[in-house]
């Protein structure tokens, strides 16, 4: 008996301490994984409550305006409604009147106009732990109408609430500018983009506990942070110059059946851009609208390409523009503007490769002057050459190129210049007028500004100042953009040049820009396209472009207008860009204070062709002089003119003074004089010699080289002249 006593009380204690180490155990590991719930898996089940048991209300902040430099809206943020789904409610509506998310999808659809599949997904939304999802967001920026269907529909959970959206006040006005918002509002492309944490202002929270049926609990206290407003941006932009910029670059596009067009106007003297427009272009309050127009791959390429501001991300071979920046280095450096002559006979040689001058039959003897005024590619060589690369390059890079100029635009191209090292004879003589190396428009226009304000390449820029209204209603300037700005070349050779610019308007290939009584300084090129797959030029497409600046003596604005793959029947600068730039200057001359383009009576007489006006009576023919801007003296009291000195077809100045000599009957001699035809086109000379009564024929295409009968020359009216048309690029 004390035997089994012993044993058992043995068995006892064993069971105990098996207990004692099991119990042990057991608390050991509950500590453990306590700690590790507690220590390490804290944030995530707390993150796990919060979401169950608090309601997160988002509040967006209302977007800054956008506004041009007079305080015009372009850009602004309207009342509109969002659609928010609280989830927990929902399940409880779906149990008590025994529905579900299947039932009441295809209503909530039909209301907002939405696919059932999209809204059904959102009623399952589930959280990141698998667990269905207290909250959700169905649709933002809708319209008051879809929100009172909404409403309609009493389902308990589906909540509708104040919402913003933006509009863009005048459409596709400036569209390329100011960019699009993405549905969140977030800025997408344009100065929605670069200025999108100024715009966006701090969106606001409140923060709810909430019982399993997602209703308030009555004894917390809600969490609130009120939404920051964004603030709104002022642009350099004149809302006025943008509309004639607008204006211009549609009816090039249209004109020419072009590709694209691009228009840029700045104040040469702080950088500003008072009016860039693009078109082809898009609405951006219908921002995808479109966009199957474009060429691309699939619908997002041809979306970023309709988006794509050409002005700033397109780069090309600047052509005959170019030259501007050759004939300054020259000048800076004395190898050129002196009385040193250059001899163009139409093409040169440099490495055994023949390069052509546009002007087939060549310019002859010119002075420095001159070889801007004809734009003769021949005479830039001999210029580059003077130059060398080394210090051409230099020069080059000071205005800018082969670098962004930091417009506060996105997706600047900074363009290619090649590497002095890598520069042979053949690029220097190519690069000294205008080809090899490729530019954007407005990097162009920032050095083209230089030129303009006597030296000093400018940043430029759309911004003019961020600013906000304060408690008190005052409008409280945050800050004014800054430009950089770099002394590049010197006040006294920049208004050389803009001397010998101002003869390529009055005299030169950009005489259809020229205004009476004002003084237009410019200088048009015409570049032929590379081809970006195998880097050939391809033929019959062409960038025609015209730069410009006003006045001359002191500008205040300068222009640009380029026109890409003009395929109307004519693509050089001089005769399709030019047109479109004189009416561009005219708007802008009439929209100006007349103390800031005062107009010059002492106008730059233009050569006019004396008009057949033999055999018209004496008043018929008087009135036609008068349109022509001539003088006449009358010999004889005759009703008839019965012949003129000098003869029809001659070239003279406007006003000069001609002789009438008149008789009794309309018998007149035919005798007429050759007018030089050579740079007209098709078009111009045909209306040229029909006015005197000559006829014509033509080869080839682009703009006359040859003529079979000499200018100056005696013919009988009715003479029929042969004109050989040059196929080679021109101004």
């Amino acid at each position: 008996m004390i035997k089994k006593y012993y044993r058992d009380n043995a068995t006892s204690k064993k069971r105990m301490w098996v207990t004692i180490v099991l119990i042990s155990t057991v608390f050991f590991v509950l500590t453990l994984r306590l700690s590790y719930i507690m220590i390490f898996k804290s944030k995530e089940y707390s993150a796990r409550a919060i979401e169950q048991w608090t309601s997160r209300v988002k509040i967006d902040a209302v977007r800054g305006k956008i506004l041009d430099r007079n305080g015009f809206e372009l850009a602004v943020s309207g009342n509109v409604y969002r659609v928010d789904l609280d989830l927990n409610a929902i399940r409880e509506y779906l149990k008590k009147n025994s529905l579900t998310n299947e039932n009441i999808s295809p209503k909530i659809a039909d209301a907002l106009e939405m696919d059932n599949n999209e809204v059904l997904k959102k009623l399952n939304t589930r959280l990141a732990s698998g667990a269905p999802a207290g909250s959700a967001y169905l649709a933002r920026r809708i319209e008051k109408d879809q929100a009172d269907k909404v409403k309609g529909l009493k389902i308990n959970g589906v909540l509708v609430s104040p919402d913003t959206k933006r509009y863009y006040t005048n459409n596709s006005f400036l569209a390329h500018v100011l960019g699009t918002t993405n549905v969140d509002g977030n800025g997408l492309n344009g100065v929605e983009l670069i200025y999108n944490n100024e715009l966006a202002g701090v969106p606001g929270v409140r923060i709810a506990e909430i019982d399993r049926r997602s209703e308030e609990l009555p004894y917390t206290i809600s969490n609130f942070t009120p939404p920051i407003p964004g603030k709104d941006i002022t642009l350099t932009i004149d809302e006025k110059m943008q509309y004639f910029a607008e204006k211009a670059a549609e009816q090039a596009l249209n004109d020419n059946k072009a590709k694209a067009v691009s228009v840029i106007v700045m104040n040469p003297k702080n950088g500003e851009i008072l009016a860039m427009a693009n078109k082809p272009d898009f609405n951006p309050n219908k921002p995808t609208e479109g966009a199957e127009n474009f060429e691309g791959n699939n619908s997002m390429e041809k979306l970023q390409k309709m988006w794509r501001n050409r002005s700033v991300s397109d780069s090309f071979e600047p052509g005959s523009i170019f030259k501007v920046f050759t004939a300054i280095a020259a000048l800076e450096e004395s190898t050129g503007g002196g009385s040193e002559t250059y001899n163009c006979n139409g093409s040169t040689t440099v490495l055994g490769r023949t390069i052509k001058c546009w002007k087939r039959g060549g310019h002859g003897s010119q002075t420095f002057p001159d070889i801007l005024k004809n734009s003769c590619n021949v005479a830039f060589i001999e210029v580059g050459k003077k130059l060398g690369k080394e210090k051409l390059n230099e020069y080059i890079k000071k205005f800018g190129f082969g670098t962004k100029s930091n417009v506060d635009l996105p997706g600047e191209a900074k363009g290619i210049v090649k590497s002095t090292n890598s520069i042979t004879d053949v690029d220097l003589a190519t690069i000294s007028f205008g080809q090899t190396n490729t530019v954007n428009s407005i990097q162009f226009m920032a050095a083209f500004n230089a030129i303009a304000n006597g030296g000093t390449w400018i940043q430029p820029h759309v911004m003019k100042e961020v600013s906000h209204i304060d408690d008190n209603n005052t409008k409280i300037v945050d800050r004014k953009f800054e430009p950089k700005t770099v002394k590049v070349v010197s006040e006294e050779k920049t208004k050389e040049l803009r001397g010998y610019l101002e003869r390529v308007v009055s005299e030169g290939s950009a005489k259809r820009s020229f205004i009476e009584g004002y003084h237009i300084a410019g200088k048009t090129g015409t570049a032929q396209k590379v081809n970006s797959k195998n880097g050939t030029y391809e033929s019959g497409k062409y960038i025609s472009s015209f730069v410009a600046m006003a006045p001359a003596s002191d500008p205040k604005v300068t222009v640009m207008v380029s026109i890409d793959e003009a395929s109307a029947g004519e693509y050089y600068a001089g005769v399709i860009v030019t047109p479109i730039a004189k009416i561009l200057f005219n708007d802008i001359f009439n929209y100006f204070d007349p103390s800031e383009f005062p107009k010059d009576e002492q106008l730059l007489a233009q050569d006019v062709i004396i008009p057949e006006i033999r055999g018209l009576r004496v008043e018929e023919a008087k009135k036609k002089l008068k349109e022509g801007k001539l003088n006449f003296d009358i010999d004889g009291d005759g009703q008839y003119v019965t012949d003129v000195s000098p003869k029809p077809g001659y070239s003279v100045r406007e006003d000069s003074k001609i002789n009438l000599y008149t008789g009794n009957t309309a018998i007149y001699n035919k005798d007429i004089i050759v007018p030089d035809l050579k740079g007209y086109t098709r078009e111009g000379a045909t209306k040229l010699l029909d006015s005197i009564g000559v006829k014509a024929v033509f080869e080839g295409e682009g703009m006359i080289i040859e003529q079979s009968i000499q200018p100056g020359e005696l013919v009988q009216k009715g003479t029929t002249i042969k004109c050989q048309l040059s196929n080679d690029l021109g101004d």
